[in-house]
């Protein structure tokens, strides 16, 4: 088997990114099985607490358990904004996950996915992560493209890495943006003392978002935000480094508000991308969720 490390794998220790993986494997017996050198990175040997690096290839030898676990196909509507042969982009819900986790193995994209289209997903990122060749937060709704089969996901995550496909949000920030655009361009890393937060950080990747002001109000503005890199909750550590995170982004220091209590204000409505191993150009683009028009409606009825 062999899983890809992507930029959100970025900083895990290898022991802690083979645990999510190989679910049915504790933690004690993957770092054996590190140090015996079945499980390698790059075709080369390394200890538990190696830091992963995108684009790392873990490389593990046939591994042979009892009761392994496995994904369940659920029946879960989707909604389909786009289709082809080869891909298909998905407008995630709030408050679905893009796939399992340690603690959730159902109720997730991947789950749905499963049901639907079976083994025509790509599996190079492995059994948990089907057909997922970016990810959306949780609570973040929106565009997200899936692919069929492995040769259309390397062609996505080419046309990722090399900022070829234009991701737009919208979003509701707290405070008055003042610039009516601005581009913020401060690196990005784990936190070392929360490693579930990312923050700015001199020795993090390159990142850069391109903020629009769309709407300002006393307490809020409504921005357009365009991605240049993907960094791992990157649109929501760069406006809360500017001192305007996202609207009840509890995470990253914008919490609790009257109108929504658990889900940050952010949508991935945009995409412009070129349909695998053609020239055509796809341009999609969504309207405003619920979560977005509550908390917009909230705050245009605070100015009257």
């Amino acid at each position: 088997m062999i899983y890809i490390a992507d930029e959100n794998d970025e900083g895990k220790r290898l022991d802690s990114f083979l645990t999510e993986v190989l679910r049915e494997i504790s933690r004690s017996k993957i770092q054996t099985l590190v140090k015996s050198g079945v499980i390698t990175v790059n075709s080369e040997a390394k200890k538990p607490s190696y830091a992963l690096k995108e684009d790392d290839s873990i490389e593990i030898e046939l591994i042979t358990t009892e009761g392994q676990i496995t994904i369940p196909p659920q029946n879960i509507p989707l909604e389909i904004v786009y289709e082809d042969e080869n891909m298909l982009v998905i407008n995630k819900p709030s408050g679905m996950l893009t796939h399992p986790t340690n603690t959730e193995t159902e109720n997730t994209l991947v789950n749905a996915l499963l049901y639907k289209y079976g083994d025509n997903l790509s599996d190079i990122n492995g059994e948990f992560r089907r057909g997922i060749v970016h990810r959306l937060d949780r609570n973040t709704s929106g565009l997200l493209m899936v692919a069929k089969n492995n040769k259309t996901h390397e062609f996505i995550a080419g046309q990722i890495k090399e900022h070829k496909i234009v991701k737009k949000y919208r979003a509701i920030v707290k405070g008055v943006w003042e610039k009516e655009e601005e581009t913020i361009d401060l690196p990005i890393g784990r936190n070392p003392n929360q490693p579930h937060k990312m923050m700015v950080r001199e020795d993090g990747k390159p990142s850069t978002t391109i903020v629009k002001a769309i709407k300002r109000f006393k307490e809020a503005t409504a921005v357009e935000l365009t991605l240049i890199t993907g960094r791992t909750h990157q649109i929501r550590v760069h406006t809360s480094y500017m001192k305007h995170p996202v609207f009840n982004d509890t995470l990253y220091g914008a919490g609790k508000s009257k109108v929504f209590t658990q889900e940050q204000v952010l949508q991935s409505f945009y995409l412009r991308f070129t349909k695998p191993f053609s020239d055509e150009i796809i341009t999609l683009e969504i309207q405003p969720d619920q979560k977005y028009l509550k908390v917009l409606n909230y705050l245009e009825g605070r100015e009257k």
